[in-house]
């Protein structure tokens, strides 16, 4: 983790910006919480555990920051509310994919790429280079399939 918040550092001080105490602390939320896809309110109430003196503008900006210089991605998985996640991998490959409950919420990473057919025939039939995408699946989860709430 640490030397994940290293290259952090290195990439704001790039660019003439600072990782602070709180941006530090913001990171370290998102860090610990990799696998939640947090909401910037989430994250926020999560800081004030840490950092009660810490606003909620202050952890939208910091958001925004990080999703400005590609440390972290947004998310929109139709629930009204903006989720963040980290980038691509240290290699440069896609994200993952996601599948959603419509009933519980529950969101299930599908951690394999599975579009690389479609942007080789998008790239060859359109001429069209593919830098990104996202897959969102919507359903009903397991839990809710037994559960009976189908």
């Amino acid at each position: 983790m640490n030397k994940l918040i290293s290259e952090v550092g290195e990439k704001l001080r790039s660019r003439e910006y600072k990782l602070t105490s709180r941006r530090e602390h913001i990171l370290r939320v998102l860090l610990e919480n990799k696998d939640k896809h947090l909401s910037a309110e989430e994250v926020y109430y999560l800081i004030k555990k840490k950092l009660p003196d810490t606003g909620l503008a202050t952890v939208y900006r910091t958001l925004e920051l990080f999703s400005d210089f590609d440390i972290i991605h947004i998310i929109d998985f139709g629930d009204g509310r903006r989720r963040y996640e980290f980038g691509p991998d240290e290699k440069g490959n896609h994200r993952h994919h996601h599948l959603i409950c419509s009933l519980c919420g529950k969101i299930i990473e599908v951690n394999e790429d599975l579009l690389d057919e479609l942007e080789s025939r998008v790239k060859n039939q359109y001429d069209f280079k593919v830098t990104d995408h996202q897959l969102k699946i919507f359903g009903t989860c397991r839990a809710c399939t037994e559960g009976g709430w189908e």
